[in-house]
């Protein structure tokens, strides 16, 4: 399993997923569990993600009614696919994935891969802390990753349930403890 933390740690809260990965790098020692961080998307993030049969990505978020330090629990089909791009890095998760795919590329199953998005406020400052709202969050994402990853593994886990990826209404719901 490859839990990844995605984003820029010098734009504040753009590196929150490298800070939650950090932290929970730091409160698992298990062998089959393998960390990294990296500040790239598209093509590139293929090369990082290759060969894992399991992948738990730790990413910021700005969805279009959310509050920051809210905390979701997604997968490469809640988002949204696109193959027409102007550069790789330009290209989605999903149209990555399937261009990977396509040329032979060793990629887990959609359902295999998870996201946890941390919907943040500010990801344009430069600045190697996030804000305050978004830090105050960063001990319940790092519980939620903790809870991914045992339940990947089959195993119980007390903290955060999140419930399907889509509720009734259509929208993303948010984590529960």
């Amino acid at each position: 399993m490859l839990v990844v933390g995605l984003g820029n740690p010098i734009l504040t809260d753009d590196g929150v997923g490298i800070y939650v990965v950090r932290a929970v790098a730091a409160q698992c020692q298990r062998d089959d569990v393998t960390f990294a961080e990296a500040s790239v998307g598209g093509l590139r993030l293929l090369d990082v993600i290759a060969g894992y049969e399991r992948i738990i990505m730790v990413d910021a978020i700005q969805a279009r009614d959310g509050k920051p330090g809210d905390i979701h629990r997604l997968h490469p089909n809640d988002l949204r696919a696109s193959l027409h791009s102007g550069s790789t890095h330009d290209l989605s998760l999903p149209g990555a994935l399937a261009l990977g795919r396509g040329m032979g590329m060793t990629l887990p199953d959609d359902e295999a891969i998870s996201i946890i998005a941390i919907e943040v406020k500010d990801v344009l400052t430069f600045g190697e802390e996030c804000t305050p709202v978004v830090q105050a969050a960063i001990p319940d994402v790092v519980e939620a990753v903790l809870a991914e990853i045992w339940q990947s593994s089959g195993s119980s886990w007390d903290g955060y349930f999140f419930p399907s990826p889509l509720d009734d209404t259509g929208e993303v719901p948010h984590a529960t403890k």
